[in-house]
């Protein structure tokens, strides 16, 4: 086992590792920004770096001073958390060629799992179903036929894209060439990848994903689904475990499981991963996309099994073997994550960073907070504007709704603007409480919904 890890990231994230490398017995080294010399993770940790300026390209992106600080202070590993440089392979190679563990899968398997027109072929040939759409990238002189033949309407998607970035719907065949460039140019920018590919467009689907675990020795499990549909401009708000409309087709599980374990075997996977899924609503799924890290909804996944993901991603690195048995694994209750975010919701979801006086989490039987925040310190014009993750388990998915809407309305902070107006909003609208939801819901109540109180009211 190591005896000292470099947490390359920073938030409730690097607080979170922090404190499981603490309990684990292993010394753990926090890098910062400028703009973060206050913050909690880097108290969090046993060691702290500057690593440079603000802004994360001067900072949290350069691997260099990352592995320079690693090298330092006599890390032998280097865990990513989520974002920032999770899945940049080509960070992975420069972190094992300075001698160090990279804490996630191989490099290869993230460049072959991040190209998204790649991982599609490569995923259906291990027989995963797939989107209807283009075998690999498409050309602008190819993609007018592909779509006619696939049916409006499509998506043209940014091969190396995520997150909703470099994703356009196309409805008529006179938009396809303006979309194919706008996702070219969109990937170029962002990821500076220009490839393309089309998707046959699944209409109101569900986001569902499945939690892989998987050893340097064969072994893999699966941890069952979580539910990740409630999204607004294709980001995650609200996610569940399990997912509502599985267990109630529990004969879905299974299959959408067992397409987990196929997708990441075809790509001889390690460590933690997530398999994402859209499921239409007669209940046929089809693979989108492999995320080669920890996810952000990840605890609601430990609340219903007892695994502590990121403890096994530290085992597993370091050649342990995995000991869970898939067996063994049982659903334990229901859980769900509410992501706090400093934004004002009756202004259009601006971000609203600055100093928070009061951060009072909810006192409630079931809940955890994983903050990247305190109080007396301040929101971040520079960062993702996330302060906190809410996780609440109940035995059902009832109680556990009872006790996420208490914990909101127990959950204290101030003077800034934050969404949790816009997250008791979700909870208590009738088609949360049924189940009966799409990955367009949350838009749609956005557009039709009256003005939502500002926190500052409550």
């Amino acid at each position: 086992m190591f005896k000292k890890v470099l947490i390359a990231n920073r938030g409730e994230i690097a607080c979170r590792i922090a404190a499981v490398l603490r309990r684990e017995g292993i010394a753990s080294v926090a890098v910062y920004s400028e703009a973060d010399a206050a913050a909690p993770h880097r108290a969090a940790a046993d060691e702290a770096v500057l690593i440079g300026g603000a802004h994360v390209t001067q900072s949290y992106l350069k691997g260099e001073a990352i592995i320079k600080a690693a090298l330092a202070t006599g890390a032998e590993a280097v865990h990513p958390g989520y974002g920032l440089l999770s899945e940049n392979a080509h960070f992975a190679r420069r972190v094992a060629a300075a001698g160090l563990t990279w804490i996630g899968p191989k490099p290869e398997v993230i460049e072959q799992m991040g190209d998204k027109a790649r991982a599609r072929e490569r995923v259906a040939a291990a027989g995963v179903p797939v989107v209807p759409g283009s075998d690999g990238p498409v050309s602008d002189a190819d993609a007018p036929a592909l779509a006619a033949r696939l049916g409006y309407p499509v998506l043209v998607k940014a091969a190396a894209g995520g997150g909703g970035i470099g994703m356009v719907v196309v409805n008529k065949p006179e938009r396809l060439g303006q979309a194919l460039q706008s996702c070219r140019d969109r990937g170029q920018s962002s990821f500076g990848d220009a490839t393309v590919y089309l998707e046959k467009l699944i209409e109101a689907p569900r986001h569902v994903e499945v939690q892989v675990l998987f050893d340097q020795h064969g072994h893999g499990v699966h941890l069952f689904e979580r539910e990740c549909t409630l999204q607004r401009r294709h980001q995650k708000v609200i996610e569940e475990a399990p997912s509502p409309f599985i267990t109630a087709h529990p004969a879905l599980r299974a299959g959408l499981t067992e397409a987990a374990l196929k997708a990441a075997r075809a790509v001889g996977y390690e460590n933690a991963g997530t398999v994402e899924f859209i499921v239409d609503a007669e209940g046929h799924f089809y693979f989108i996309e492999m995320n080669t890290r920890l996810q952000v909804e990840h605890p609601v996944t430990e609340a219903i099994t007892g695994v502590d993901l990121i403890a096994w991603q530290i085992k597993i690195a370091a050649g342990a073997p995995l000991t869970l048995a898939q067996a063994a694994l049982e659903i334990q209750g229901h859980a769900i994550e509410c992501r706090v975010y400093a934004e004002d919701p009756a202004r259009k979801f601006i971000p609203r960073p600055g100093p928070v006086t009061v951060f009072n989490p909810p006192q409630i039987e079931g809940a955890r907070v994983d903050a990247g925040v305190a109080a007396g310190g301040e929101m971040s014009p520079y960062y993702d504007p996330m302060m906190a993750k809410l996780i609440v388990h109940g035995e059902d998915r009832l109680q556990a709704t009872a006790r996420t809407k208490a914990a909101l309305a127990g959950f204290e902070i101030k003077p800034i603007e934050t969404n949790l107006s816009f997250l008791a909003q979700i909870l208590e609208a009738p088609f949360f409480a049924a189940g009966d939801f799409d990955t367009g819901t949350l838009e749609r109540l956005v557009k039709g919904a009256t003005r939502p109180h500002s926190t500052r009211d409550r």
